[in-house]
């Protein structure tokens, strides 16, 4: 599938810190897609961002749409909060 980046997205990347490397990985595998609110969802993963601490990189994602558009990207250490039994 093919990703464009939101304008927003790609602010976000940069103020988290979030390498590219790693936000590719996630889309084209992602360890989960999580339904979130209207025609988003979540394409998320647990990533070791080099830390030695674990955290859940969270790529919102409207893929109704060719190419897909990431709205907005993150990380977070609420794991729990996020992940999705399956």
């Amino acid at each position: 599938m093919t990703f464009k980046l939101s304008n927003h997205a790609t602010g976000e990347m940069e103020r988290r810190s979030i390498p590219w490397h790693i936000l590719e990985t996630v889309l084209n595998h992602p360890q989960q897609i999580v339904a979130e609110r209207g025609n988003l969802k979540a394409y998320q993963s647990v990533i070791d961002f080099g830390y030695g601490k674990h955290f859940l990189l969270r790529a919102i994602v409207d893929d109704t749409v060719t190419p897909a558009i990431v709205v907005t990207v993150y990380r977070t250490s609420k794991i729990d909060k996020y992940w999705r039994p399956s």
